[in-house]
């Protein structure tokens, strides 16, 4: 697998290998499916690799690397050099982009500069305690954390944060938690949490990870999450995460889809033994009306 994301007029992909790149790539040219957009995971502002291609035209390969100055373009005749040079970016080869006619792509005239944001310094606190656990958590990506940096101090008429300021803001955080997992080695807890919910969606028990902002919404919305013949469900919502985030430690919520006891005390203890089977401690009394607990925890879940 490439440790990249890619995007489609159609559908977003997470890690493919180097032939579903190279298929993605040779099939565009249809009018609703014209182009490949290629990002590093974790993604990384401004750096990317994309192409675009119209039934009969040249497959137009651009990449950029930071900033305006380093957007680059080159019109191409067929899919095959295309499928090379976007390949070796995405492995991140030496010499990737050697051989082609690249010119620097001319975005028009530069934006204005960002202004600073004019917040108190508690509501500057308050403002990056808030994306920052949002990060601590992993399930966000770059745009719905701009968005949540917009919104977040938000109250009748009063927006301090304006769009532009709230991508500064979330991109610089970002790349701050980006380079605070590059010291992660090896499988991380979160990591074996997707190993366990995998083995238990194989085995007939709707797993959601991070569904929904609480249990009371989780509760009436489990029963339409997954498979019709699924015999029961675990689920985590908002809230239990960012208290992993915080250390402690994660609630899991579970039960059976009769709504019996017998089956959700089943659902429990298939529950426990697949997170022993990845390594993560269960604390569960066997009651069916308690939430399984997995404590002590280490929450570093990789953002992509």
């Amino acid at each position: 697998m490439l440790a990249i994301a890619v995007q489609t007029n159609r559908t977003r992909h997470l890690r493919v290998t180097a032939d579903e790149l190279a298929g993605m790539v040779r099939r565009i040219g249809a009018p609703d499916d014209r182009i490949v957009v290629v990002t590093r995971t974790p993604d990384l502002p401004d750096v990317f690799v994309q192409v675009l291609h119209e039934e009969g035209g040249f497959y137009e390969l651009e990449y950029r690397d930071g900033s305006a100055a380093r957007h680059f373009v080159v019109e191409l005749d067929g899919p095959e050099p295309v499928v090379e040079a976007m390949t070796g970016w995405a492995r991140g080869a030496a010499g990737w982009d050697d051989g082609l006619d690249w010119r620097p792509l001319d975005l028009g005239p530069a934006p204005e500069p960002v202004p600073p944001l004019e917040l108190d310094a508690d509501e500057r606190r308050q403002l990056e305690d808030r994306l920052r656990l949002t990060l601590a958590c992993g399930y966000t990506d770059r745009a719905r954390l701009a968005e949540e940096a917009a919104d977040h101090l938000v109250s009748g008429d009063r927006r301090p944060v304006s769009r532009a300021q709230s991508w500064q803001l979330a991109d610089r955080l970002w790349l701050e938690r980006v380079g605070e997992q590059s010291g992660w080695i090896g499988e991380t807890d979160p990591e074996r949490l997707t190993r366990a919910f995998t083995a238990l969606e194989t085995a007939g028990i709707t797993a959601r990870e991070h569904f929904t902002c609480c249990r009371s919404c989780g509760q009436g919305e489990i029963w339409d999450a997954g498979d019709p013949g699924a015999r029961g469900f675990v689920y985590f919502h908002h809230q239990c995460t960012e208290a992993a985030a915080v250390g402690r430690g994660l609630s899991l919520l579970y039960g059976g889809f009769d709504d019996s006891p017998e089956t959700t005390a089943e659902v429990g203890e298939e529950v426990v033994a697949a997170l022993a089977a990845v390594g993560l401690p269960a604390v569960w009394n066997g009651d069916p009306s308690h939430a399984i607990e997995i404590r002590p925890l280490l929450w570093r879940r990789r953002l992509v």
